[in-house]
């Protein structure tokens, strides 16, 4: 939404009192979200600023009292929020909820972290627990096709995106609507990745029983050296009474064998989970409460178990490679190195020095070489699909030398950072460019024609300086040479 709205020219603000408009995006897996939407609300009210709420709230609960008088946009109709905020601002009460088709991926967009593309997959779900209040805004499952997944991968991976995150409320349903499963997807996205393993991919929360049919050809994507050994398998509960409950179709047992088979298959595989200690919820919510003292006396004995796992002991000396997409929370380490910013969105070989309970720190042993390496802008569109280096011999923003783009930490001696090398909304190609200025466009491509022929005269061994004498130039030289001079002397007139 941010990203549409800058492309429109709207600035998005850090000062909600500098804001013409405010929008606030919302989410209802937890009370605490919907509170705090609330009291936004009553601030914006205060203020007398024009609201739009978008999200899951403003989809599953369009009747909240809070909502009264306020511009609403659901979560399938985020691609007309201009619309919505023009509207708004001229002081007309917008609703827009529903809708057959979905968004368009590549919507212009403004990324928390540039070097991470957050990619979804499908919407909705198929399940129906009876806790769970994000199906009555999110709806029934809806997939991309492969397709369109697999061509927006290619794109942000051309932007220098290092991380791929395919995002989804139950990765494991992809595809049951449209005729494909998660197996087929993952190995057509696998395949558009580069095999220098310069972008990663991670794989996202998957619901149970429907991984279980496809155990091996999950595990076999995950063993990939561009596919981060992780995955994210909510159990919720221990006990097959709860589940049931819970409406969650799988059992204890069914559980065990997704993470023995995973654990077993992919070396180094880690799981992540989650556990409810106070179900019932929702519809659930009829049901007898839990005694808040037990949900207690539960969560402070799992949080006992989990802070006693030490994942990375043993791990000191080895070299691991590791991929660096932000910046360590107490703003000095990148993940698990002491470096300069600029090292941001490269990879590199290090030696683990110590580990904690959490984290591991580490030296830098090598950079590794990047390929291809063009940096995504803020904002990426379909009109906006052009690379910093439009051919192999147009030289990068922050290279003077024709070779291909190459945006590293190394480049320009080491001055020009990360996010100066960026493809600006007005560039465009130099075949839309020639209109603008078609001298330029032939004298340019006339350079790169003087250029492949030094590089076949040196080939050839033809190192006598006659070759270039004016005499050897082609008629087209000529012509140009004089066409040129003829342009000079009419300006001059």
């Amino acid at each position: 939404m941010a990203g549409q709205l800058s492309a429109f020219g709207y600035a998005i603000s850090d000062n909600p009192e500098e804001g013409d408009l405010w929008l606030i995006n919302t989410c209802t897996v937890k009370n605490p979200s919907q509170s705090a939407m609330n009291t936004l609300i009553t601030k914006c009210k205060s203020a007398k600023k024009p609201l739009v709420v978008a999200g899951c709230v403003p989809q599953g609960s369009r009747d909240l009292k809070e909502l009264e008088g306020v511009s609403i946009v659901g979560v399938q109709q985020i691609d007309r929020v201009v619309e919505v905020v023009e509207e708004t601002l001229k002081g007309h009460e917008v609703r827009l909820l529903n809708r057959k088709t979905l968004p368009a991926l590549d919507l212009p967009k403004v990324r928390k972290n540039k070097f991470v593309e957050i990619l979804p997959i499908n919407v909705g779900c198929l399940g129906a627990c009876t806790y769970c209040k994000t199906k009555h805004a999110r709806g029934h499952l809806g997939s991309y096709t492969v397709d369109s997944l697999v061509e927006r991968v290619k794109t942000v991976i051309a932007y220098g995106v290092r991380e791929i995150w395919l995002s989804s409320e139950d990765t494991g349903a992809y595809g049951r609507d449209i005729g494909v499963n998660l197996p087929i997807l993952l190995n057509a996205i696998v395949a558009e990745l580069p095999p220098d393993g310069s972008t990663m991919l991670r794989i996202g929360m998957t619901n149970p029983p429907f991984i279980l049919e496809h155990l091996k050809e999950i595990a076999a994507v995950l063993c990939h050296p561009c596919v981060y050994s992780f995955l994210h398998v909510p159990v919720q509960s221990g006990s097959d009474a709860v589940l049931t409950a819970m409406n969650r179709e799988y059992t204890v047992s069914e559980f065990r064998t997704v993470v023995d088979t995973l654990t077993e298959l992919v070396p180094g595989m880690q799981i992540a989970t989650d556990i409810i200690c106070g179900f019932p919820g929702t519809p659930a919510a009829r049901m007898k409460k839990v005694p808040s003292t037990i949900v207690k006396n539960r969560s402070r004995e799992l949080t006992s178990v989990f802070e006693a796992f030490t994942p990375y002991n043993g791990m000191e000396g080895k070299v691991e490679r590791i991929w660096i997409t932000e910046i360590a929370t107490d703003g000095s380490h990148l993940v698990l190195i002491v470096a300069p910013e600029t090292i941001l969105g490269t990879s590199a070989i290090v030696k683990i020095t110590s580990v904690g309970r959490w984290s591991v720190f580490g030296e830098v042993l090598e950079t590794l070489p990047q390929v291809n390496v063009k940096m995504a802008p803020d904002k990426v569109s379909n009109q906006e699909k052009h690379s910093p280096c439009s051919n192999q011999y147009d030289s990068c923003a922050c290279s003077k030398e024709p070779e291909p783009c190459s945006c590293g930490p190394d480049i320009c001696g080491g001055q020009i950072k990360l996010d100066k090398c960026t493809v600006s909304k007005n560039d465009s190609p130099m075949e839309n460019r020639a209109s603008k200025n078609p001298i330029h466009w032939f004298v340019r491509k006339r350079r790169n024609h003087a250029q492949k022929k030094v590089e076949n005269d040196i080939a050839l061994g033809l190192e006598n300086e006659q070759d270039w004498a004016p005499g050897s130039w082609g008629f087209v030289d000529g012509a140009l040479l004089v066409g040129i001079f003829v342009s000079f002397l009419m300006i001059v007139a």
